[in-house]
């Protein structure tokens, strides 16, 4: 196994437990007797936890090392989710919630910032496939999960399979992680306790934040989307999950020599315009084939703007990489788990349809801005090993 394939595989666990524990919200949402608001408020407190992992854990993150955080941060997420469906009631939920958010803003930070560096040492871009990894988890754990609904398997022996899985593949493939050199002519001051996004970084954020809106309102909500409009048997409610996912991992996995080609801001453009087209598609639908096509339009559109704005921030050289990495990754994960309990409250008072037309203000405005990730460059190579094979 290649080095960066280790840090892929950071990506695919964690992507494992959040979707095996995403695709299961309705079967909680009724264990514990919540309506959408007060599920809406339980998805908030996670959030909570994620921007404190996003915040606080760059400092952390470059001292222990990619390994050491790796382990933590991805076994401390799974143990998280596997308890809160054990859990009685909602109460006793609420500090794992914090918890397996905290576990999750922290590994971000980790792989995106082990993944730049192996790009630099590379040559060439591999922050799409890193994250098509994430989707290809998740994609896989959706599918799962929809079989596993349909059979009745119950939330927690699902979960706790999900948490073994972990453990078990993340232990083998872990240990070998070695944290990869710096790139050349980066900022080397100090790591603040706390990264805050600057002016300049503020469009890469919207940027980045617009389609994770997108997908957390597709991965959080399709299931209990599809059930409440079109009253669809499990498996199929659970298919936009799956669908979405599916689309959103082939989307990254193929885009990086894509963007080499075509460079970062109009593959932004075309992308974010089928992330549109894809919203409406689910907010109009009056057949559940056509909010499934929807989800799927929506996850090739959301596929690699995220990863760009990544890329992007990554290589400023106003601060640290972790800094900047950080402030980003805090403000638009911050929209990812936020927003959809903001959704959430939409949809108790206007609809669930009216909550995916929403979101897609957000990803026009973002549409004004893409001219920020024209200044991204080729990755800076740290050392001779662009002649390898790409993977």
């Amino acid at each position: 196994m290649k080095p960066h394939h280790r840090i892929f595989f950071i990506q695919f666990a964690v992507a494992l437990c959040v979707g095996a524990f995403l695709s299961r919200l309705p079967d909680l949402q009724r264990k514990f007797g919540l309506t959408e608001g007060e599920l809406g408020l339980l998805l908030a407190v996670m959030s909570s936890g994620v921007l404190c992992g996003l915040t606080f854990s760059a400092r952390i993150i470059e001292r222990h090392g990619a390994r050491a955080t790796a382990f933590v941060t991805v076994f401390g997420a799974s143990l998280s989710f596997a308890m809160i469906s054990w859990m009685p009631s909602a109460l006793p939920a609420i500090p794992l919630f914090f918890l397996a958010g905290l576990f999750t803003g922290a590994f971000e930070i980790n792989a995106n910032i082990e993944t730049d560096r192996h790009e630099a040492l590379l040559g060439y871009r591999i922050m799409s496939r890193a994250h098509g990894m994430w989707s290809l988890g998740f994609c896989i754990t959706a599918l799962v999960a929809a079989g596993m609904r349909q059979a009745a398997v119950s939330i927690e022996l699902h979960i706790f399979l999900v948490l073994l899985t972990v453990l078990i593949t993340g232990s083998i493939v872990f240990s070998k992680i070695e944290t990869a050199p710096s790139r050349q002519e980066v900022h080397s001051g100090e790591i603040p306790v706390i990264a805050l996004p600057t002016i300049g970084l503020l469009p890469l954020c919207l940027i980045g934040a617009a389609p994770l809106l997108a997908e957390g309102a597709s991965v959080d909500w399709s299931a209990i989307y599809m059930r409440d409009v079109f009253a669809v048997e499990p498996f199929i409610g659970g298919l936009g999950v799956t669908i979405f996912s599916l689309t959103i991992a082939a989307g990254r996995l193929a885009m990086d020599p894509v963007i080499d080609r075509l460079n970062p801001c109009p593959v932004a453009i075309i992308l974010l315009g089928i992330v549109i087209f894809g919203l409406l598609l689910v907010a109009t639908a009056t057949q559940p084939v056509v909010a499934l096509i929807g989800f799927g339009l929506t996850g090739i559109g959301c596929s690699s703007v995220y990863p760009l704005a990544i890329s992007a921030a990554a290589q400023r050289t106003d601060r640290p990489v972790p800094v900047n990495v950080a402030a980003l990754s805090q403000t638009t994960f911050l929209v990812f788990f936020a927003g959809p309990p903001l959704l959430g409250f939409i949809a108790e008072y206007f609809g669930i349809r009216f909550s995916y037309w929403a979101v897609i203000p957000v990803v026009v405005t973002a549409l004004l801005v893409t001219r920020a990730l024209a200044a991204t460059s080729v990755p800076n190579i740290a050392e001779p090993e662009s002649a390898q094979p790409r993977g």
